[in-house]
């Protein structure tokens, strides 16, 4: 009852008659929250809040909490996402969650449908400057694919090699959206963004020498490019990336769709 087609189906069911109010109201008593033991308050009103359903932070918690909230979340929830999940990890939750499917580079275990078509229009496009920043540019993929958003991949594309870069312009004037993800000195995104027509969000990465300071040196680079339409998140975090993508793509829809009406 927290997605909204299925909310939308009950108030109108209310307003037919074949539902009523004290049965309406029973069915979204937990609206809010639900708690799980003593450890967790499973948020289930923020996709019809923000549009994206809430997901769990791995690292923290104990593979049998984990379990617990997930068992949860999937009686609300088509898709449950979890983050920073170690293979280790995720052998334990395995023996606990049936139907887990395990994205091993991303880090994420989810319970999904077979297939998620895309529901909004558009194509975020994610970029690389290196193979060791994969992690992190796949768990704004993978992110983004289970959030129902289209992604056009390129990876290592950093500037060491610009050629390989400007040879896929035609990836960078195609998509809507571009997360542009880079370790070392974070040179990237500015040259991207200095490239594109839309919106290009940067993630600066952990991966460096010892003077890149676990991510802080691209982080400030970032930050202080001389390309406009630059947003940046913070280290590692590809996840974040993601949302920020979709929901630039799910206002641009709101908009088209109100500039109709």
């Amino acid at each position: 009852m927290t997605q909204p087609e299925a909310l939308r189906s009950l108030l109108e069911a209310v307003a037919n008659g074949k539902v009523t109010p004290e049965m309406a109201l029973d069915s979204l008593k937990d609206l809010a929250y639900e708690s799980v033991g003593e450890f967790a308050k499973i948020d289930h009103h923020r996709h019809l809040r923000t549009g994206f359903p809430e997901v769990i932070w791995g690292p923290g918690k104990t593979p049998d909490q984990i379990a617990q909230i997930m068992e949860v979340m999937r009686q609300r929830a088509s898709v449950v996402m979890a983050t920073r999940i170690s293979l280790d990890v995720y052998a334990a939750l395995q023996k606990k969650v049936r139907g887990l499917q395990y994205f091993e580079l991303a880090r994420i275990c989810a319970i999904k449908p077979p297939v998620i078509e895309p529901i909004f229009p558009g194509e975020i496009g994610i970029l690389s400057a290196g193979t060791a920043d994969l992690p992190v540019a796949e768990e704004a993929a993978v992110t983004a694919e289970l959030y129902g958003f289209r992604v056009q991949r390129l990876w290592d594309v950093g500037v060491a090699g610009i050629h390989r870069l400007l040879d896929n312009r035609h990836l960078i004037n195609s998509v809507s959206v571009l997360i542009v993800v880079a370790g070392m000195e974070g040179a990237l995104p500015s040259v991207v963004a200095g490239l594109a027509d839309c919106p290009v969000i940067a993630v600066p990465t952990s991966i460096g020498y010892g003077a890149s300071f676990g991510g802080l040196a691209p982080l400030l680079t970032m930050l202080n490019s001389c390309a406009a339409g630059i947003g940046v998140v913070n280290i590692d975090n590809g996840f974040g990336a993601a949302v920020l993508a979709g929901q630039i793509l799910r206002t641009s829809e709101k908009l088209r769709l109100a500039s109709q009406t």
